[in-house]
């Protein structure tokens, strides 16, 4: 099981907005190349965000189930890409005094991904992740700036 860790310069509900927005999904996951539908009650249990996965032409259309979620602190994903196989990715956001600790935990499930030792497959999980939360971090601390408001 992979676990990657980033410090958001913001609020876990601002983190948790970006999560909210099935629509948003392409642009901070790594592999995502778009976003096909959402359910309109996304985020909650059994919606779904069906999604490609590469690059044109060789496009696999699948599809992303949330198992849980807990407003602004967790949110548990079954994600799919067959036939690669699919996994299970849990984003957990912990105020912290510098903004909102937020960690990422992957781990394959089924289907042949699963069949690679955790040996191997964590440090890539780690690899895409790190990038994922940078971008999740990206669009939540941009978020938190134009929604701030002016200060007095």
């Amino acid at each position: 099981m992979s676990t990657t860790t980033r410090l958001c310069r913001c609020e876990p509900e601002d983190v948790f907005a970006v999560l909210a927005d099935g629509w948003s999904y392409a642009s901070w996951v790594v592999g995502a190349a778009r976003i096909r539908d959402v359910s309109p009650d996304w985020p909650s249990p059994g919606a779904t965000i069906h999604h490609s996965v590469g690059a044109w032409p060789l496009l696999l259309h699948d599809c992303t189930v949330v198992r849980s979620a807990d407003a602004p602190t967790r949110l548990e994903l079954e994600v799919r890409a067959w036939p690669s196989g699919q996994g299970v990715v849990t984003v957990s956001c912990e105020r912290v005094a510098d903004g909102t600790r937020v960690t990422m935990v992957e781990d394959a499930t089924q289907g042949p991904a699963s069949l690679v030792p955790k040996v191997l497959r964590d440090p890539v999980l780690d690899w895409r992740n790190t990038e994922t939360l940078r971008r999740l971090a990206t669009m939540a601390e941009h978020r938190a700036r134009s929604t701030s408001g002016p200060t007095a």
